[in-house]
């Protein structure tokens, strides 16, 4: 007597099938919800403000100093008539605001004040910048970081002057020079004082040099 061959019902199969389905459903799901919090307890860094036909940007983790000042930037430029002297005095004071205001930057690669620093220079200054003033920096990704570092609270520069600057091949006659000092939040023996250059490339004026008094 031939055996009798016992059938997996069809049913049972479909509903395997469906509890299979299910469960890499709900681990997909609990994957992509851990991260998501993840990403959320993490800084996001966005551009609230533009400067049209300058490329300048303004940051939603700038200081409330920094904000101020790139708005006054802003009306300058927006102006018919651009003030040469106020867009040099601005330009120096949130190149300086940003670039010695370590306590809102990421890590050390996120150098302060790149954007006004002429545009062929600017590799080479964000290399010297991470291994130098920025190298200490610990990362606030999550934003727990308990690092001491400085704020900087106002920049005052003096009137400057037009004097010829040399860059490899290229020559500026009308280069503008002056000498600034740095108020911190809290004295935490960062550099104070220097002299800054700023050459023009097209209607623009960058940062050519950076000339750092020793630190009280």
């Amino acid at each position: 007597m031939a055996k009798t061959k016992r059938r997996i019902s069809k049913k049972k199969v479909t509903i395997f099938v469906v509890a299979i389905i299910l469960i890499i459903a709900a681990i997909v799901l609990t994957i992509f919800l851990t991260n998501k919090n993840k990403d959320d307890d993490s800084i996001k860094v966005k551009s609230v403000d533009t400067i049209e036909g300058y490329d300048y940007t303004l940051n939603s983790n700038a200081t409330k100093y920094y904000k101020s000042l790139f708005k006054e930037l802003k009306e300058v430029l927006e102006a018919d008539d651009v003030d040469q002297d106020k867009y040099a005095e601005l330009v120096t004071k949130l190149f300086i605001a940003d670039f010695y205001n370590l306590d809102n930057k990421l890590n050390k690669n996120d150098v302060g004040g790149v954007q006004f620093v002429y545009k062929n220079f600017r590799g080479d200054f964000e290399k010297f910048a991470s291994t130098s003033i920025y190298k200490n920096v610990e990362s606030d990704i999550s934003g727990k970081r308990t690092q001491d570092l400085p704020a900087v609270a106002k920049v005052s520069v003096e009137k400057g002057t037009n004097e010829t600057f040399e860059y490899g091949d290229n020559k500026d006659e009308e280069a503008y020079t002056a000498n600034f000092d740095i108020e911190y939040e809290d004295d935490l023996g960062y550099q104070t004082s220097g002299t800054i250059t700023l050459i023009h490339n097209g209607k623009k004026l960058e940062v050519a040099a950076l000339e750092e008094n020793s630190a009280s």
